[in-house]
Protein backbone atom coordinates (compact mmCIF):
# COMPACT_ATOMS: atom_id res chain seq x y z
CA UNK A 1 0.00 0.00 0.00
CA UNK A 2 0.79 3.42 -0.25
CA UNK A 3 1.40 6.03 2.82
CA UNK A 4 -0.04 9.77 3.03
CA UNK A 5 3.00 10.92 0.93
CA UNK A 6 2.53 8.58 -2.21
CA UNK A 7 5.46 5.68 -1.24
CA UNK A 8 4.71 2.65 -1.95
CA UNK A 9 5.55 0.30 1.91
CA UNK A 10 6.22 -2.85 1.13
CA UNK A 11 9.22 -4.21 3.44
CA UNK A 12 9.00 -4.72 6.73
CA UNK A 13 11.68 -5.50 8.89
CA UNK A 14 10.86 -7.89 11.95
CA UNK A 15 12.88 -7.97 15.05
CA UNK A 16 12.34 -11.44 16.88
CA UNK A 17 14.73 -10.96 19.55
CA UNK A 18 16.31 -7.95 21.61
CA UNK A 19 19.05 -10.31 22.89
CA UNK A 20 22.39 -10.79 21.24
CA UNK A 21 25.60 -12.62 21.77
CA UNK A 22 27.89 -9.92 21.03
CA UNK A 23 28.69 -6.41 23.50
CA UNK A 24 29.42 -4.20 20.31
CA UNK A 25 30.88 -0.84 21.77
CA UNK A 26 28.30 1.49 19.56
CA UNK A 27 25.21 -0.93 19.97
CA UNK A 28 24.95 -2.59 23.51
CA UNK A 29 27.93 -2.41 25.10
CA UNK A 30 26.33 -3.76 28.63
CA UNK A 31 23.79 -5.29 27.48
CA UNK A 32 19.82 -4.61 27.45
CA UNK A 33 17.46 -4.28 30.34
CA UNK A 34 16.55 -8.30 30.41
CA UNK A 35 12.54 -8.64 28.99
CA UNK A 36 10.38 -11.17 30.03
CA UNK A 37 9.56 -13.41 26.99
CA UNK A 38 6.02 -13.07 27.72
CA UNK A 39 6.28 -9.68 26.92
CA UNK A 40 8.00 -10.44 23.37
CA UNK A 41 6.01 -11.90 20.17
CA UNK A 42 6.02 -15.73 19.93
CA UNK A 43 6.85 -16.70 16.65
CA UNK A 44 2.96 -17.38 15.69
CA UNK A 45 2.19 -13.96 16.60
CA UNK A 46 5.04 -12.68 14.25
CA UNK A 47 3.63 -14.98 11.70
CA UNK A 48 -0.08 -13.29 12.23
CA UNK A 49 0.97 -9.71 12.05
CA UNK A 50 3.54 -10.70 8.08
CA UNK A 51 0.46 -12.23 7.03
CA UNK A 52 -1.66 -9.43 7.72
CA UNK A 53 0.85 -6.87 6.55
CA UNK A 54 1.41 -9.20 3.09
CA UNK A 55 -2.58 -8.17 2.11
CA UNK A 56 -1.81 -4.73 2.57
CA UNK A 57 1.33 -5.24 0.12
CA UNK A 58 4.42 -6.14 2.06
CA UNK A 59 6.31 -8.28 0.03
CA UNK A 60 10.02 -8.34 1.54
CA UNK A 61 11.00 -9.22 5.34
CA UNK A 62 14.02 -9.02 7.37
CA UNK A 63 14.70 -10.96 10.02
CA UNK A 64 16.48 -9.08 12.31
CA UNK A 65 17.25 -8.91 16.37
CA UNK A 66 19.31 -8.37 18.35
CA UNK A 67 20.70 -11.72 17.02
CA UNK A 68 18.10 -13.62 15.51
CA UNK A 69 19.69 -17.11 15.69
CA UNK A 70 20.00 -16.79 19.24
CA UNK A 71 16.38 -17.30 19.04
CA UNK A 72 15.15 -21.23 19.09
CA UNK A 73 12.82 -21.59 15.70
CA UNK A 74 14.68 -18.90 13.69
CA UNK A 75 14.50 -21.18 10.78
CA UNK A 76 11.17 -22.43 11.51
CA UNK A 77 10.05 -19.14 11.79
CA UNK A 78 11.93 -18.09 7.84
CA UNK A 79 10.10 -21.21 6.63
CA UNK A 80 6.67 -20.16 7.53
CA UNK A 81 6.90 -16.33 6.42
CA UNK A 82 7.91 -18.01 3.18
CA UNK A 83 4.60 -19.52 2.65
CA UNK A 84 2.96 -16.81 3.36
CA UNK A 85 0.88 -15.62 -0.04
CA UNK A 86 2.53 -12.29 -1.12
CA UNK A 87 5.51 -12.73 0.31
CA UNK A 88 8.30 -12.65 -2.17
CA UNK A 89 11.41 -12.47 -0.24
CA UNK A 90 12.85 -13.00 3.36
CA UNK A 91 16.27 -12.36 4.21
CA UNK A 92 18.32 -12.21 7.62
CA UNK A 93 20.75 -9.93 9.48
CA UNK A 94 22.93 -11.94 12.09
CA UNK A 95 26.63 -11.20 13.14
CA UNK A 96 27.58 -14.57 11.80
CA UNK A 97 28.83 -16.49 15.21
CA UNK A 98 26.00 -18.76 14.45
CA UNK A 99 25.28 -18.93 11.18
CA UNK A 100 27.23 -22.23 10.38
CA UNK A 101 25.38 -23.79 13.00
CA UNK A 102 22.51 -23.08 11.37
CA UNK A 103 22.76 -22.66 7.80
CA UNK A 104 21.54 -25.69 6.50
CA UNK A 105 18.76 -25.09 8.52
CA UNK A 106 18.06 -21.70 6.90
CA UNK A 107 18.93 -22.91 3.21
CA UNK A 108 16.24 -25.56 3.66
CA UNK A 109 13.87 -22.94 5.13
CA UNK A 110 14.15 -21.34 1.53
CA UNK A 111 16.38 -17.72 3.31
CA UNK A 112 16.80 -15.97 0.11
CA UNK A 113 19.64 -13.77 1.37
CA UNK A 114 21.81 -12.95 4.66
CA UNK A 115 23.50 -9.42 5.89
CA UNK A 116 26.61 -10.03 8.17
CA UNK A 117 27.53 -7.45 10.49
CA UNK A 118 31.36 -6.67 10.23
CA UNK A 119 33.00 -3.98 10.70
CA UNK A 120 36.24 -4.82 10.38
CA UNK A 121 38.77 -8.01 9.28
CA UNK A 122 41.84 -6.85 12.08
CA UNK A 123 41.43 -9.53 14.58
CA UNK A 124 42.57 -7.41 17.49
CA UNK A 125 39.89 -4.66 16.21
CA UNK A 126 37.30 -7.11 16.05
CA UNK A 127 37.69 -8.30 19.60
CA UNK A 128 37.72 -4.57 20.94
CA UNK A 129 34.48 -3.40 18.79
CA UNK A 130 32.46 -6.45 20.16
CA UNK A 131 34.30 -7.95 22.90
CA UNK A 132 34.67 -11.29 21.19
CA UNK A 133 37.75 -12.88 19.43
CA UNK A 134 34.93 -14.34 16.60
CA UNK A 135 36.41 -13.26 13.57
CA UNK A 136 37.40 -16.49 12.11
CA UNK A 137 34.27 -18.09 13.10
CA UNK A 138 32.26 -14.90 11.29
CA UNK A 139 34.94 -15.08 8.28
CA UNK A 140 34.56 -18.79 7.23
CA UNK A 141 30.44 -18.38 7.63
CA UNK A 142 30.78 -16.12 4.83
CA UNK A 143 32.53 -18.52 2.80
CA UNK A 144 30.07 -21.42 3.81
CA UNK A 145 27.17 -19.40 2.99
CA UNK A 146 28.66 -17.59 -0.42
CA UNK A 147 29.48 -20.76 -1.53
CA UNK A 148 26.10 -22.40 -1.27
CA UNK A 149 24.99 -19.51 -3.45
CA UNK A 150 23.47 -17.83 -0.89
CA UNK A 151 23.31 -13.81 -1.23
CA UNK A 152 25.68 -12.44 1.14
CA UNK A 153 25.91 -8.82 2.58
CA UNK A 154 28.41 -7.29 4.50
CA UNK A 155 27.17 -4.54 7.01
CA UNK A 156 29.85 -2.27 8.34
CA UNK A 157 29.34 0.52 10.32
CA UNK A 158 31.18 3.81 9.41
CA UNK A 159 32.69 5.18 12.21
CA UNK A 160 35.64 7.41 12.74
CA UNK A 161 38.25 4.29 14.32
CA UNK A 162 40.75 6.85 14.64
CA UNK A 163 38.59 8.33 17.38
CA UNK A 164 37.00 5.44 18.68
CA UNK A 165 40.03 3.67 19.46
CA UNK A 166 42.74 6.36 19.95
CA UNK A 167 46.22 5.45 19.19
CA UNK A 168 45.96 2.01 17.69
CA UNK A 169 47.48 0.62 14.56
CA UNK A 170 45.43 0.52 12.03
CA UNK A 171 43.93 4.10 10.76
CA UNK A 172 40.21 4.88 9.79
CA UNK A 173 41.29 4.98 5.92
CA UNK A 174 42.89 1.54 6.52
CA UNK A 175 39.94 -0.06 7.99
CA UNK A 176 37.49 1.10 5.19
CA UNK A 177 40.39 -0.21 2.35
CA UNK A 178 40.21 -3.54 4.09
CA UNK A 179 36.83 -3.91 3.53
CA UNK A 180 36.54 -2.80 0.17
CA UNK A 181 39.36 -4.89 -0.52
CA UNK A 182 37.36 -8.03 0.84
CA UNK A 183 34.91 -7.68 -2.07
CA UNK A 184 37.91 -8.22 -4.89
CA UNK A 185 37.86 -11.87 -4.59
CA UNK A 186 34.96 -12.35 -2.38
CA UNK A 187 31.32 -12.97 -4.17
CA UNK A 188 29.61 -10.31 -1.54
CA UNK A 189 28.70 -6.94 -1.21
CA UNK A 190 30.32 -5.03 1.07
CA UNK A 191 28.08 -2.24 2.41
CA UNK A 192 28.94 0.70 4.87
CA UNK A 193 26.73 2.29 6.48
CA UNK A 194 26.60 5.73 8.45
CA UNK A 195 26.11 5.91 11.98
CA UNK A 196 22.61 7.28 13.03
CA UNK A 197 21.87 9.10 16.50
CA UNK A 198 20.48 6.63 18.38
CA UNK A 199 20.94 5.29 21.30
CA UNK A 200 24.85 4.58 22.02
CA UNK A 201 25.52 5.44 18.41
CA UNK A 202 25.05 9.01 19.26
CA UNK A 203 28.34 8.90 21.47
CA UNK A 204 30.20 8.08 17.95
CA UNK A 205 31.35 10.04 15.24
CA UNK A 206 30.26 8.39 12.25
CA UNK A 207 32.15 8.60 8.15
CA UNK A 208 30.66 11.28 6.07
CA UNK A 209 29.81 9.04 3.14
CA UNK A 210 30.20 11.72 0.94
CA UNK A 211 33.97 12.35 1.70
CA UNK A 212 34.47 8.04 1.87
CA UNK A 213 33.05 8.35 -1.76
CA UNK A 214 35.67 10.50 -2.76
CA UNK A 215 38.30 8.36 -1.08
CA UNK A 216 36.86 5.22 -3.03
CA UNK A 217 37.17 7.45 -6.06
CA UNK A 218 40.76 8.53 -5.52
CA UNK A 219 41.77 4.95 -4.56
CA UNK A 220 39.83 2.94 -7.15
CA UNK A 221 39.61 5.58 -10.29
CA UNK A 222 37.61 2.76 -12.70
CA UNK A 223 34.82 3.31 -9.51
CA UNK A 224 31.23 3.25 -11.52
CA UNK A 225 28.39 3.42 -10.36
CA UNK A 226 26.16 -0.30 -10.04
CA UNK A 227 22.25 -0.66 -11.41
CA UNK A 228 22.22 -4.20 -10.67
CA UNK A 229 19.59 -5.41 -8.30
CA UNK A 230 20.73 -5.47 -5.01
CA UNK A 231 17.34 -5.68 -2.97
CA UNK A 232 14.87 -3.62 -1.78
CA UNK A 233 16.94 -1.47 0.43
CA UNK A 234 18.04 1.97 0.25
CA UNK A 235 21.86 1.46 -0.59
CA UNK A 236 23.35 2.86 -3.73
CA UNK A 237 26.11 0.23 -5.40
CA UNK A 238 29.17 0.90 -7.17
CA UNK A 239 31.35 -1.63 -9.15
CA UNK A 240 35.09 -1.93 -9.15
CA UNK A 241 36.75 -3.47 -12.53
CA UNK A 242 38.18 -6.68 -11.32
CA UNK A 243 35.73 -7.11 -7.77
CA UNK A 244 33.87 -9.80 -7.51
CA UNK A 245 31.42 -8.04 -5.05
CA UNK A 246 29.98 -4.61 -5.07
CA UNK A 247 30.40 -1.89 -2.67
CA UNK A 248 27.06 -0.20 -1.33
CA UNK A 249 26.70 3.03 0.65
CA UNK A 250 23.43 3.71 2.68
CA UNK A 251 23.94 7.19 3.69
CA UNK A 252 21.08 8.08 5.98
CA UNK A 253 22.39 11.60 7.20
CA UNK A 254 24.77 12.14 4.32
CA UNK A 255 22.43 11.12 1.65
CA UNK A 256 19.01 11.21 2.97
CA UNK A 257 17.12 8.70 1.28
CA UNK A 258 13.34 9.64 3.16
CA UNK A 259 11.47 10.35 -0.15
CA UNK A 260 11.91 6.82 -1.73
CA UNK A 261 11.55 4.99 2.18
CA UNK A 262 9.39 1.62 1.59
CA UNK A 263 9.91 0.14 5.09
CA UNK A 264 8.15 -0.41 8.86
CA UNK A 265 9.95 -1.99 11.36
CA UNK A 266 8.22 -4.57 13.93
CA UNK A 267 10.03 -4.53 17.53
CA UNK A 268 10.70 -7.46 19.11
CA UNK A 269 7.80 -6.65 21.87
CA UNK A 270 5.06 -6.11 18.72
CA UNK A 271 5.34 -1.98 17.85
CA UNK A 272 5.60 -1.47 14.87
CA UNK A 273 7.44 1.90 14.32
CA UNK A 274 7.39 3.72 10.83
CA UNK A 275 10.75 5.72 11.19
CA UNK A 276 13.74 5.55 13.35
CA UNK A 277 13.36 9.23 14.43
CA UNK A 278 10.07 8.97 16.51
CA UNK A 279 8.10 7.01 18.48
CA UNK A 280 4.72 7.03 15.98
CA UNK A 281 3.44 3.57 15.86
CA UNK A 282 0.96 0.94 17.01
CA UNK A 283 0.99 -1.64 19.63
CA UNK A 284 0.46 -4.74 17.36
CA UNK A 285 1.02 -6.91 20.49
CA UNK A 286 -1.82 -5.44 22.38
CA UNK A 287 -4.05 -5.89 19.17
CA UNK A 288 -3.09 -9.31 18.91
CA UNK A 289 -3.69 -10.03 23.06
CA UNK A 290 -6.82 -7.56 23.53
CA UNK A 291 -8.57 -9.02 20.13
CA UNK A 292 -11.50 -11.43 19.47
CA UNK A 293 -9.68 -13.75 17.64
CA UNK A 294 -10.71 -15.34 14.36
CA UNK A 295 -11.79 -12.95 11.57
CA UNK A 296 -12.48 -10.21 13.68
CA UNK A 297 -9.12 -10.15 15.06
CA UNK A 298 -6.97 -10.42 11.83
CA UNK A 299 -9.20 -7.47 10.42
CA UNK A 300 -8.34 -5.41 13.67
CA UNK A 301 -4.81 -6.04 13.12
CA UNK A 302 -4.92 -5.21 9.72
CA UNK A 303 -6.44 -2.33 10.35
CA UNK A 304 -3.66 -1.16 12.72
CA UNK A 305 -1.04 -1.93 10.50
CA UNK A 306 -2.54 0.45 7.74
CA UNK A 307 -3.31 3.67 9.58
CA UNK A 308 0.16 3.18 11.15
CA UNK A 309 1.23 3.32 7.84
CA UNK A 310 -0.79 6.15 6.71
CA UNK A 311 0.82 8.39 9.89
CA UNK A 312 4.34 6.96 8.15
CA UNK A 313 5.89 10.49 8.70
CA UNK A 314 7.64 12.29 5.76
CA UNK A 315 11.47 12.16 6.68
CA UNK A 316 13.68 11.71 9.45
CA UNK A 317 15.02 14.43 11.55
CA UNK A 318 18.57 12.86 12.26
CA UNK A 319 20.28 16.43 11.44
CA UNK A 320 18.28 17.81 14.38
CA UNK A 321 18.76 15.19 17.22
CA UNK A 322 16.94 17.62 19.46
CA UNK A 323 13.54 17.28 17.16
CA UNK A 324 13.53 12.85 17.77
CA UNK A 325 11.29 11.47 19.81
CA UNK A 326 12.76 8.08 20.30
CA UNK A 327 14.41 6.96 23.12
CA UNK A 328 15.08 3.66 22.52
CA UNK A 329 18.20 1.61 22.07
CA UNK A 330 18.43 0.29 18.00
CA UNK A 331 18.64 -2.57 19.81
CA UNK A 332 15.26 -2.40 21.20
CA UNK A 333 14.31 -1.23 18.52
CA UNK A 334 15.81 -4.18 16.13
CA UNK A 335 18.30 -3.42 13.32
Amino acid sequence: MKDSYGRTIDYMRISITDRCNLRCKYCMPDGVPMVPMSDILSLEEIVQIASCGAKLGIHNIKVTGGEPLVRKGCASLIRELKAIPGIECVTLTTNGLLLEACLQDLLAAGLDGVNISLDTLNSERYDAITGTDGLATVKRAIDLAASASLPVKLNCVSLDWDETFAGDSQSADGSWRGMVEFARNHPVDVRFIEMMPIGYGRQFKSLNHQELLENMKRLYPDLTADSGSHGPGPAVYYRIPGFQGSIGLISAIHGKFCENCNRVRLTAQGYLKTCLCYEDGADLRAVLRNGTGGQVLEEELTSAIRQAILKKPNAHCFERPEEMTEQHSMVMIGG
